[in-house]
């Protein structure tokens, strides 16, 4: 039987969640069952409604008509009726004759969860790219879905006075606008991501290392983001409190500056409408110098989350967003330790750090760690430069780690740590000042 509070909210805003679940042979399903039907209360909180019923049902067979059996679907209209519920989020993929049989068969509205992610990304999406993205996967979900909207409906008349024959059905209507609302969205989205494109383009030119946070949603990215920027990006204990894309500069221990950017949170079985709509979104992390995968190492699903989180990455890979190299790229951070039931040690090594974001704990090591991250991979460079060459002498200032300056009469000679591609770009835009003396061995 579904578990249910004693909520007196009144019934406008009451929810019940249901999570089918297929796989309740081995005791860790059951466990993992717990962990996503926390994660769908969750979830259906974070738009408003209040939970007063949740339940997880067991699939024996996946019915085509409801999805869940008779029983089932009769046993949940009892408890529905008998909490005044209004709305039934179902964990799950439905298809639209499913969503449209549940509906009749409660006598309530019934959303999944594709549409009840959608909902919470259209609520929260703050920037023009992130809504142009939001409607774009909302209006591909809805156009699979007309039929259940439009049945009541007769076809419209077309043509002109009597000679005109029967006309569009107002279901084929609204698929078309539908369908010119989407490609005129596309093209929108398209010159968005051109100006993102020349943004990061401005960036190499003044090129600072980017550093990406990604991690399951809520995992405490943005309070991290926050706490080594100081800035006050939204944090909340809530699911998607971050859907765009937020970058700050920061220094280092070694004075080297980055560029920091908070990614939106990565779920479980993400709507396929919206791993194509937020292709953008993501493309900050398939441009990170460092990926810190931000672990909430507290929560009782930590591990299921971490593939998840790779799972989407390695998606990304496939797809040709990520090189083949990311995984080195990788500093697991173990987010919020202070939350622990049970102090344990955890490992700390160049590739795992734990720290508390909340707290501050570990905020210096995690630094260290991209620093030193950073410094693995840059070459160390010498040139004999003119001493009046002040604009090539700031250059390496600005873009790498002077180790050793000695200044002659005419000539300084400078030892610096650069990123290999910066030190392409120095040989480039400085063509001609190199071109006019032997660089010296590197170091």
């Amino acid at each position: 039987m579904p578990t249910t509070s004693t909520d007196t909210t009144p019934a406008a805003t009451r929810a019940a969640v249901i999570l089918p679940w297929e796989r309740p042979d081995r005791d860790q399903d059951v466990r993992a069952a717990e962990a996503r039907l926390d994660e769908a209360v969750g979830l259906t909180s974070s738009i408003g409604l209040v939970v007063v019923l949740s339940a997880v049902l067991l699939l024996r067979a996946r019915r085509p008509a409801t999805l869940l059996g008779s029983g089932q679907v009769e046993s949940l209209k009892a408890a529905v009726a008998d909490k005044g519920v209004t709305v039934v989020v179902i964990d799950a993929r439905l298809s639209p004759g499913q969503q449209r049989n549940l509906e009749t068969a409660l006598g309530c509205k019934v959303i999944d969860r594709t549409g009840l992610i959608l909902d919470i990304f259209g609520a929260r999406a703050a920037t023009r790219e992130g809504t142009l993205q939001v409607e774009l996967a909302h209006l591909e979900y809805q156009r699979s879905r007309l039929v259940r909207l439009w049945t009541h409906l007769e076809r419209q008349r077309g043509g002109f006075g009597f000679l005109g024959g029967p006309g569009e059905t107002q279901i084929e209507a609204d698929r078309r606008m539908i369908g010119d609302r989407i490609v005129r969205l596309k093209r929108e989205l398209e010159q968005v991501r051109r100006t993102r494109g020349l943004h990061r383009s401005a960036r190499k030119r003044v090129p600072f290392p980017v550093v990406a946070l990604v991690g399951y949603t809520n995992a405490g990215k943005s309070t991290l983001f926050n706490a080594l920027t100081g800035a006050s990006v939204m944090a909340r204990d809530q699911l998607f409190a971050t859907l765009d894309p937020t970058m700050r500069g920061i220094e280092l221990p070694s004075g080297r500056r980055v560029i920091l950017s908070d990614t939106v949170g990565f779920i479980s079985e993400l709507p396929t409408e919206l791993i194509a709509a937020f292709r953008a979104t993501l493309e900050e992390v398939a441009e990170a110098d460092i990926i810190l995968h931000v672990r909430d190492i507290a929560h009782p699903d930590s591990s299921a989350q971490r593939s998840d989180v790779h799972s989407v990455l390695t998606g990304m890979e496939r797809d040709g967003m990520l090189d083949a190299e990311w995984r080195s790229r990788v500093i697991e951070v173990l987010n919020k330790v202070d939350l622990l039931a049970e102090p344990r040690t955890l490992p700390h090594r160049d590739d795992i750090v734990p720290i508390s974001a909340m707290a501050g704990d570990g905020l210096p090591e995690l630094m260290e760690a991209i620093d030193a991250r950073l410094t693995s991979a840059m070459v160390v460079a010498s040139y004999r430069l003119p001493i009046h060459e002040g604009g090539a002498i700031a250059w390496l200032y600005d873009h790498g780690e002077v180790l050793e300056r000695d200044d002659g009469d005419e000539r300084v000679s400078i030892t610096v740590r650069l990123r290999d591609a910066d030190k392409s770009r120095f040989a480039v835009q400085f063509r001609s000042l190199l071109a006019t003396m032997e660089e010296a061995p590197e170091a």
